[in-house]
C-alpha cells in the first residue's frame, strides 16, 4: 500500500485524470467557491455508475455553475443563457441510451430557464437535473435571484430582500419529477450518494446543491468566507428524509431541511412515450 502511494506521487497522476480538459484548467472559480468539490463529486459519482463515460453527456447553462461542463472531458455542452434544458431533451430524445446530466445555477434554471424545467419534469424527460443554488446572480455582481430569501441583502436588495424566492424541491415535485433532494456542499458524502441516486432514475432527477459563494452572497452577509458559508450550514441544517415539500422552503430565521424527499415509482418517460407513438404509426402504415 505504500509502495503504491508512492508511485502515485512519483507519477503526480490523479484519479481522474482524462476526466477533465486539461487545457482548461486553473479554473476561475473564486477562492472558497464550492464548485470545485461539486465538480469533483459529480465526477466521481459518474464514473463509479453503470454508464459508459462515452454514454454520458453534460449540459450546462449560462452563470458560475455553467462553466462546469466545459471543464468536463465528456460529451460536454455549455449552452444558451436559460436553454440548457430544452437542448438536453432534444439530447435524450435523439439518443435514448445516452445519460444526459444537466448542472446549472439557481438563475440560470429557474429565471430564465424556469419555464423550460418546469414542463421538463412535467413530461418526465429522461435527464438528471443537478441545481446549484447560491441565492444570487454570482457571476454577474451578485444581484438577487428566484432563490433569494427575505433579509438577504444583494446588490440589487441593499436593504434586504422582501421577496418570497422559490421552494425548488416543491416545485420540482409538484411538477411531477421522479427523484428530488437537496444537500449543503458541506454533506460530501451525501451529495455523491444524491447524485448517484440521481443518475441511476429512470425519468426527471433533480437535485439541489446549496453552494457556498463568498464573493458575492457571502460578502454581502457576514459571511465572507468559504468555510464560514460552510459553518453556516452545519449550524442550520436539518435532515429530514421523506418530508414534505411544501415546508422545506428557505428562510432567514428558520432551519434549511436537507434529504431525500422524493422517490417515486417510475412512470413512463418522455422518450418512452414519443418511441411507444412512433411504433404506432408504423404499424397503421
Amino acid at each position: 500500500m505504500v509502495e503504491e502511494k508512492v508511485k502515485l506521487q512519483e507519477s503526480k497522476e490523479h484519479p481522474l485524470d482524462g476526466f477533465l480538459r486539461e487545457g482548461r484548467i486553473p479554473h476561475i472559480f473564486c477562492p472558497g467557491c464550492s464548485l470545485g468539490s461539486i465538480t469533483n463529486i459529480l465526477l466521481e459519482a459518474i464514473l463509479e455508475s453503470e454508464y459508459d463515460p462515452k454514454d454520458v453527456a453534460v449540459v450546462s447553462g449560462i452563470g458560475c455553475t455553467g462553466r462546469i461542463a466545459g471543464y468536463l472531458n465528456f460529451d460536454s455542452f455549455h449552452t444558451t443563457h436559460g436553454r440548457a434544458i430544452p437542448f438536453s431533451i432534444g439530447l435524450s430524445v435523439t439518443d435514448p441510451n445516452r445519460k444526459v446530466i444537466v448542472i446549472s445555477g439557481d438563475g440560470d434554471l429557474f429565471a430564465i430557464g424556469g419555464n423550460h424545467i418546469i414542463h421538463a419534469a412535467r413530461r418526465n424527460a429522461n435527464l438528471t437535473v443537478i441545481c446549484v443554488n447560491n441565492f444570487n446572480y454570482g457571476m454577474t455582481g451578485g444581484q438577487a435571484g428566484p432563490t433569494t430569501y427575505p433579509g438577504q441583502v444583494q446588490t440589487t436588495t441593499p436593504y434586504g430582500s422582501q421577496e418570497q424566492p422559490f421552494n425548488i424541491p416543491d416545485l420540482m415535485a409538484s411538477c411531477g419529477a421522479a427523484y428530488v433532494a437537496r444537500w449543503t456542499a458541506l454533506d460530501v458524502r451525501r451529495v455523491k450518494e444524491a447524485f448517484s441516486e440521481a443518475i441511476a432514475k429512470n425519468g426527471f432527477s433533480f437535485v439541489e446543491v446549496l453552494g457556498s459563494c463568498p464573493t458575492t452572497f457571502g460578502r454581502r452577509n457576514q459571511l465572507a468566507e468559504g468555510k464560514k458559508i460552510l459553518e453556516f450550514f452545519r449550524e442550520n441544517t436539518v435532515l429530514n428524509h421523506n418530508a414534505d415539500t411544501r415546508d422545506v422552503s428557505i428562510s432567514h430565521d428558520s432551519p434549511i431541511i436537507v434529504g431525500r424527499f422524493i422517490d417515486r415509482d417510475e412512470r413512463p418517460t418522455l422518450t418512452e412515450n414519443l418511441l411507444k407513438i412512433q411504433r404506432m404509426s408504423q404499424a397503421k402504415k
